[in-house]
């Protein structure tokens, strides 16, 4: 099964983030390359948070789907770090996540 995301549902999603994470006093965001570029670009527009060439301390982590969380765990260790990906195939435990998805299915991204 494939789903389509729009850029519609992609604004929403990095509204929703942008509300979640207003309260933190963030020092920069991360995309991990390539999936969560897009994501990293719109929501540092939102919340007026310089973009980032490597996680740092008290940075939120974004990408665009957790599938195995091999990507994502490797940042884990990042102090004061906070996680969000658009898509998760898992229940989240440590990250956060705006969509749910079943493991078979794939998404097409408006930017693909």
């Amino acid at each position: 099964m494939t789903i389509y995301f729009s850029w519609t549902e992609f604004d929403k999603s990095v509204d929703y983030i942008a509300k979640e994470c207003k309260t933190f006093k963030l020092e920069g965001i991360y995309g991990i390359p390539r999936g969560g570029l897009c994501l990293a670009v719109a929501l540092s527009h939102k919340l007026n948070i310089k973009l980032v060439t490597k996680p740092k301390k008290n940075s939120l982590i974004v990408d665009d789907v957790f599938e195995t969380g091999l990507t994502l765990n490797s940042f884990r260790n990042v102090e004061g770090a906070i996680f969000f990906v658009l898509f998760s195939k898992k229940v989240p435990t440590w990250w956060n996540t705006v969509n749910l998805s079943k493991e078979k299915e794939w998404i097409v991204f408006p930017w693909e």
